[in-house]
């Protein structure tokens, strides 16, 4: 040992006895210490002020699931004697100036401090607690001594789950919503409806599940395809089912965007009600994928009358202060070719379909925001004219992100070549995706604020999410094996620093958040990180 290792471990023993410590995404700031606390029958959670007990619970519910350990649960008032049994305590310091998701995190041999400038603080050191558990289940539970400081970069931290194209039931959707929460994400955007399935009640028009919500039959393989099965495939989700949904994702400080595609992939609707479509049917429930023809009709009042009525049904169930209206790909030909809609582009002096497309794009989002509400919709709603106050989400590129930004609309960023995870995750994937290489690493390496925006314009975005398209998803095993590992590498993407992140480090710590996919019964896929190595 040499004379300056000597010293330093007479005069702080931690510089050679802590363990490092794996957490995703990576905090602001970690410091290990030497010891550990020890987790048994004899700790118990305490949490200072009642908006603290979901968290609470949370992590109770995660202990008893994953290492077969119940604590029990207090609110205190009263300062605690330390040197009673070890305790966990969650306490919230309110302070509203603070970054919305910021906490501390100290643990020390008797107790564990969270201490958060606001509950969802409180919420997301509960999962960074999570990550210092060992991932082997032992009758040993130790945590190792650390001080943490951590907040988020971004505050829109999202992902996406198309349940149009295949339908997963609600215990997976929750499954599903524990992943984001899990890994310090807050929005689940639920897309409800396409050409292929209308998957939400609408107790004023029960046609579109009864008629919209069953197709007859589904594309088999990838394009060019091997034809269509015949095997009818139906599936949605009761007003009850998605209100259980909803507060199951608010006590894990998710928020809910729910998409309802207009005025393209719309065959569904048109299906269970022709009337909507300007050459009034007879339309089906696709059963291959791609784009089709057929859309809501523009120059029908009809149309926006029922779309008013739907979004009323819509934001009845989901307090998000953002609604999803969609906007790509609409193909024009049927507007082209219709008198309604020409009479209704003379009478709004409108020059061509991309200005009826804005018409209508703006027609719904006065709509929305007369009722409180803002309007998100995909990259397209800036063709003709964007929407004074709409939400602009970046998928072809980051080009309709920065046109957006330079126009002072807000932006969320979610270029395909760096957040579709439909993509193949490895260059020798076995199993059928729609196309397109994204590893982890290019994941890992997205930068959301493009380097050619004004100091001025970079408030504008507001972060990023990872978009779910599942025409070759059938079930929840697929999907897991789709988002995981990248999901790990969108979150840190989207929390840390860009300074703090390392692609190196990260490779390291995510073979020990591997012992936690395992822990989950996670159908993980490792291909992608084998090719970059």
């Amino acid at each position: 040992m040499n004379r300056l290792l000597f010293w330093a471990v007479i005069l702080c023993p931690s510089f050679v006895q802590a363990a490092p410590v794996s957490i995703i995404p990576e905090p602001v700031s970690v410091v290990s210490h030497s010891g550990t606390f020890s987790l048994s029958e004899d700790t118990r959670i305490e949490y200072g002020q009642k908006e603290l007990k979901n968290s609470a619970e949370f992590f109770q519910s995660y202990l008893s699931q994953f290492y077969g350990l119940t604590l029990p649960l207090k609110k205190h008032l009263k300062l605690r004697n330390l040197s009673t049994s070890p305790v966990i305590v969650l306490k919230n310091n309110q302070r509203e100036e603070s970054v919305r998701g910021s906490y501390q995190l100290e643990v020390s041999e008797h107790e564990v401090m969270i201490t958060g400038d606001n509950a969802e603080g409180v919420f997301y050191g509960i999962q960074t607690l999570i990550q210092l558990l060992p991932t082997s289940v032992s009758s040993i539970l130790e945590l190792p001594q650390v001080s943490v400081q951590d907040a988020p970069r971004f505050q829109y931290r999202g992902m996406h789950l198309d349940v149009g194209r295949h339908f997963f039931p609600v215990d997976f959707v929750k499954r599903y919503i524990d992943f984001i929460a899990l890994h310090k994400m807050n929005v689940f955007h639920w897309h409800l409806t396409e050409d292929q399935g209308w998957r939400i009640e609408i107790k004023k028009y029960p046609k579109l599940t009864k008629v919209g919500g069953c197709r007859s039959g589904t594309q088999i393989g990838r394009e060019p395809s091997d034809g269509i099965d015949k095997n009818p495939y139906c599936g949605f989700y009761t007003q009850r089912e998605i209100k259980d949904v909803v507060k199951y994702a608010q006590d894990r400080y998710v928020t809910i965007i729910p998409e309802i595609e207009m005025p393209g992939h719309s065959s569904a609707a048109l299906a269970a009600y022709p009337e909507l479509g300007c050459t009034r049917g007879p339309y089906e429930v696709q059963r291959t994928w791609g784009v089709f023809n057929d859309i809501y009709c523009a120059g029908r009042e009809s149309t926006f009358i029922f779309l008013q009525d739907v979004l009323d049904e819509v934001m009845e169930l989901f307090p998000s202060p953002y609604i999803h209206i969609g906007g790509d790909e609409v193909p024009t030909e049927s507007w082209h070719q219709s008198p309604e809609c020409q009479a209704r582009m003379r009478e709004n002096h409108l020059k061509d379909e991309h200005e009826l497309q804005s018409y209508f794009v703006q027609r719904i989002e006065k709509y929305l925001n007369s009722k409180g509400r803002k309007m998100i919709g995909w990259d397209e709603i800036l063709e003709g004219g964007l929407a004074p106050n709409a939400t602009v989400m970046s998928w072809r590129g980051t080009e309709g992100g920065i046109a957006a930004a330079r126009q002072h609309h807000d932006v969320i960023m979610t270029p395909s070549s760096t957040s579709y995870f439909d993509h193949s995750q490895s260059k020798h994937e076995t199993t059928i995706a729609i196309g397109g290489y994204l590893p982890v690493e290019t994941v890992y390496r997205f930068e959301p604020v493009p380097a050619d925006l004004a100091p001025d314009e970079v408030k504008y975005i507001m972060g990023a999410q990872a978009n779910v398209w599942t025409e070759y998803m059938p079930d929840a095993s697929k999907v897991e094996y789709m988002i995981f590992p990248r999901l790990s590498a969108m979150s840190e993407v989207l929390w840390t620093k860009k300074e703090n992140k390392s692609w190196d480090d990260f490779q390291i710590r995510l073979k020990d958040q591997f012992g936690r996919y395992d822990l989950w019964k996670v159908n993980y896929n490792l291909k992608g990180i084998k090719d970059g190595t």
